[in-house]
């Protein structure tokens, strides 16, 4: 009989532990931070066999619209919630959380010409605007002398899904250019003028690599994974700065980040800052459905904000601001 209660209490803790090892945590969202996610979930869950993360790629707006109904644990934007789409949310408030901080670079394929071309706000604007619409244009000569340009067209790549890299694009457009902010403005989803759409970062890097005269927009890894080659941009200060690592690091330096961590780093003041950088943020309802899935997700985002930020630069993202992180810790106090 000892032995029988023994065997009973040891298959209880068995049962409870595998029943803990379902827990299933399910995000949705942003595809600029969907290789950073995919870095992140598979490390946790090294540390935790007991949790799996689910991430599907679908589009900031996507992910915006799944937390906000509830059908996810949790969203990720490349673009915050704007005050209309808080109020609708039917999960009560939700918090944003900084994750990390990357760059959209003007992505192109232009057979024939092996220089690196540069771009100025004045040339993507009228590119995306399609004003500017032969790769042999005056405008783009002569912030590339030397280069031998085409006489070609310039198909326009643009994301076809509600998409926080297309607002991070659209964010700067509309700070360099009066015309695009009055006629276009910024967004997940915009009017576009001309141009292509595909789905994702994936979408547009594969039909930029696939058809040439086209210029895209993508997150710098999608660029770089692809062999797609990119530009680098006049930033504020009149520098033309390449996207890296330590250029979006240098935009982030002089943004001044409020008490809801909704902000924005394009078009940043310093003169080394990329100006095309952004920021993705974790959605998290602040009084999750389910608490132990609560308790987990902050768990999780506790060690995303501290020891995952040692992934980030791996993947050519660049880390949160290191004062921003005690911040974060207190407000991830606030769900549950």
């Amino acid at each position: 009989m000892k032995n029988y209660r023994l065997f009973l209490l040891v298959l209880a803790l068995l049962l409870s532990s595998n029943a803990f090892g379902q827990t299933s945590l399910n995000g949705a969202g942003s595809t600029f931070v969907y290789p950073m996610m995919s870095k992140w979930a598979s490390e946790y869950h090294k540390l935790h066999p007991d949790v799996q993360i689910n991430y599907q790629s679908i589009g900031s707006g996507g992910g915006i619209r799944q937390v906000s109904a509830g059908t996810v644990d949790f969203g990720a934007t490349d673009g915050p919630m704007t005050d209309e789409q808080l109020s609708s949310s039917t999960v009560g408030k939700i918090l944003h959380v900084p994750l990390v901080m990357g760059a959209d670079v003007p992505a192109y394929n232009l057979p024939g010409v092996s220089q690196e071309l540069r771009f100025t706000p004045e040339l993507l604007a009228g590119i995306f605007l399609g004003k500017i619409s032969t790769w042999n244009d005056p405008q783009i000569a002569k912030v590339n002398p030397g280069v031998s340009l085409p006489n070609q067209p310039i198909l326009v790549v643009h994301r076809s899904d509600g998409s926080g890299t297309t607002y991070i694009w659209t964010d700067y457009l509309s700070k360099v250019s009066k015309e695009w902010e009055s006629s276009v403005g910024r967004g997940t989803s915009v009017k576009w003028p001309v141009g292509l759409g595909g789905k994702g970062n994936e979408g547009v890097a594969g039909m930029v690599r696939q058809m040439a005269g086209t210029i895209g927009y993508v997150e710098l890894i999608y660029a770089q994974q692809n062999k797609i080659p990119y530009g680098p941009v006049q930033n504020s200060a009149g520098n033309f700065v390449a996207a890296s690592v330590e250029s979006v690091t240098a935009a982030a330096a002089s943004a001044k980040i409020p008490a809801d961590y909704r902000y924005s780093i394009t078009n940043a003041s310093g003169k080394d800052a990329y100006p095309i950088s952004g920021t993705v943020w974790a959605l998290l309802p602040e009084h999750p459905r389910d608490a132990t899935k609560g308790k987990v997700l902050v768990d999780f985002m506790h060690w995303v904000i501290t020891d995952g930020q040692g992934m980030a630069s791996d993947l050519h993202y660049s880390k949160l601001p290191t004062d921003l992180v005690p911040r974060l810790q207190a407000s991830l106090k606030t769900v549950k």
